[in-house]
């Protein structure tokens, strides 16, 4: 019989599971106090992030730039969905030389908060506008459904809150250690296939929790996912608490329970606890696990901070347990897993509405529109008499109520915007993260490197092009942070400063193989492997990457067999 382990408050650990031995404290509130481990937890814990709010109003905004105090400026205004962004010219070789004040400017990203990327399209004209007057005509789509803003500077915020709080939007918790964006199916309640239509627990969490001192100090980020469409179009696996419909033999719909997912340095795939939720008790539970969060995750040390360390160390039998137990008061019925996807989850294409309209999922270049193309996008959408749209977790765009005699009329607006609904395979599948231009974290350029070697691509693969399988993922992240899902990437590059003859360049490091469930692949993802030595520099990439497709092609078993699968079994030498 295995061995169990029993925890400080006496509750079982699973079978096989080691407590790691730390003759110092974790920093967990429910076992070790409050008491602050660093100098993060000190500032939080002196001064909540939600308070700045009124400070940005009332002083920093009359007062300047020069007028911000250190702990708001580097911390707390994250909170609200600010940060300071790279100063223009420093080489990425400096990043890690360089202190953030700097590397910083005077100018903000700031982050728009879009919950189960939902808008209308008077929303999405006032964040055109706002881009258009005070960031420079700048937009980003994240890869987590928020839109991006650049060059905003700290005496406009009001007036941009003010603006966005008209058309009920906001920046609350889009950065800092609170609960994030919550991420949603792009389709939900129009698609045909859908179990249920998740909103209103999507909207349920949003109104009780987001904004509530009680969530406002978590040992680090926290992002959620809930979905109940059947291609499990959430990147699930790596959110710290995710909800993905079944239907439970017994008792209906609801929701499977996933905990302690995520990349960074150190990636790992979230756990199901087993354990069914109703769409009704959705909000408490995913409270009580967040709850978890705050109060048993550890805060000594920054980057054990995320939820993917307390499942590793507890296992998902006690989190489960101390959910019911500590947090609900009741059990949760055991529940199945969802069936294995069936379709793409992009979206991408037109598609039929269970109304009779239709979506058409439009590809982006890796996420870089603008407020123009905002403004335009509306209008277009409100020409056919449509008045929403969503985000994706692919940095897409969809369109939604398209009556079907007006299909043609979106596509050929959608062209003139620079969107496309029929993507060639790497416009489709390549993500990018900030990267240099704007990121003080970042080493490497990500976007426009993107953009040019989609372009390369199109051209040099033009004669395999039907060769190509549909999903080929291609993402670019900056540093080694992975915004950009490097690991979870067919083909992943993560930026850095390689050495080629000597000279030191921009380059990457190449992650091979990486995927999170989806209709190719059985429903079972899996991170990437890398290959000793090989790097490869920003100026060569894009002959590395068709040299690589083009390998691809020639040695894989058969068209079915996806590039994935292809690249995990392949001899070294064929990936160089």
């Amino acid at each position: 019989m295995a061995k169990t382990l029993t925890s400080r408050n006496g509750l079982d650990d699973g079978p096989d599971r080691k407590k790691p031995v730390s003759k110092k404290p974790n920093g967990q509130w429910a076992v070790d106090g409050k008491d602050p481990l660093n100098g993060n937890e000190e500032w939080k814990r002196a001064d909540d992030g939600l308070n700045v709010r009124d400070r940005i109003i009332n002083t920093y905004a009359r007062e300047g730039f020069d007028s911000i105090e250190d702990h708001d400026l580097h911390g707390r205004f994250r909170w609200w969905g600010l940060y300071t962004q790279r100063k223009p010219g420093i080489d990425g070789g400096k990043t890690a030389m360089l202190s953030n004040e700097e590397l910083e400017d005077r100018y903000f990203m700031l982050r728009v908060r879009i919950d189960g990327g939902q808008l209308s399209t008077e929303q999405l004209r006032v964040i055109g506008e706002i881009s258009r007057d005070f960031a420079r005509d700048t937009a980003d789509v994240t890869d987590r459904q928020n839109l991006q803003l650049h060059w905003v500077q700290i005496e406009e915020v009001p007036e941009i809150w003010r603006r966005l709080a008209e058309v009920g939007l906001d920046t609350t918790e889009a950065c800092g250690d609170v609960p994030r964006v919550i991420l949603g199916s792009p389709v939900a309640g129009i698609a045909r296939d859908e179990l249920f239509d998740p909103t209103p627990v999507i909207r349920q969490i949003k109104e009780r929790y987001i904004g509530d001192p009680a969530f406002s100090n978590l040992p680090r980020k926290y992002k959620t996912a809930i979905t109940a469409h059947p291609s499990q179009d959430v990147i699930h696996e790596i959110n710290d608490c995710a909800f993905v419909g079944v239907e439970h033999p017994e008792l209906g719909l609801g929701f499977d329970l996933w905990v302690g997912g995520g990349l960074s340095t150190n990636p790992k795939f979230a756990e199901r606890l087993g354990a069914f939720v109703t769409a009704e008790q959705a909000p408490e539970v995913w409270a009580g696990v967040t709850g978890i969060f705050r109060d048993y995750g550890y805060r000594r040390l920054r980057n054990r901070a995320r939820m993917k360390f307390l499942l590793a160390d507890w296992g998902p039998e006690k989190i489960r347990e101390v959910l019911e137990n500590e947090y609900l008061g009741y059990k949760l019925p055991d529940g199945p897993a969802a069936p294995v996807p069936q379709v793409s989850g992009d979206h991408i294409g037109i598609h039929e509405q269970k109304d009779g309209n239709y979506y058409i999922g439009a590809a982006t270049t890796v996420g870089r529109v603008s407020g123009t193309t905002l403004i335009g996008l509306a209008e277009l959408l409100e020409s056919v008499g449509s008045s929403q749209l969503r985000t994706t977790v692919y940095q897409k765009f969809l369109l939604l109520d398209i009556p079907g005699d007006k299909v043609p009329a979106v596509v050929a607006g959608l062209g003139e915007l620079g969107l496309t609904h029929e993507p060639s395979v790497f416009h489709r599948n390549t993500m990018a993260c900030t990267g240099i231009e704007f990121c003080k974290l970042a080493i490497v350029e990500t976007k426009n490197v993107a953009a040019e070697v989609i372009a390369e691509l199109e051209q040099r693969l033009a004669d395999i092009e039907e060769e190509l399988p549909q999903k080929l993922t291609l993402h670019i992240n900056g540093c080694p942070n992975s915004c950009a899902r490097i690991q979870t990437a067919d083909i992943g590059l993560k930026g850095q400063i390689i050495t080629v003859d000597g000279e030191r360049v921009p380059g990457y490091q190449v992650h091979l193989g990486g995927e999170l469930a989806d209709h190719t692949n059985g429903g079972t993802g899996q991170v990437g492997r890398t290959v000793r030595g090989l790097k490869v520099a920003q100026r060569d990439l894009a002959d590395y990457v068709e040299r690589l497709t083009r390998t691809f092609v020639a040695h894989r078993e058969s068209r079915d067999q996806s590039f994935a699968a292809w690249a995990q079994e392949a001899d070294e030498e064929l990936l160089k």
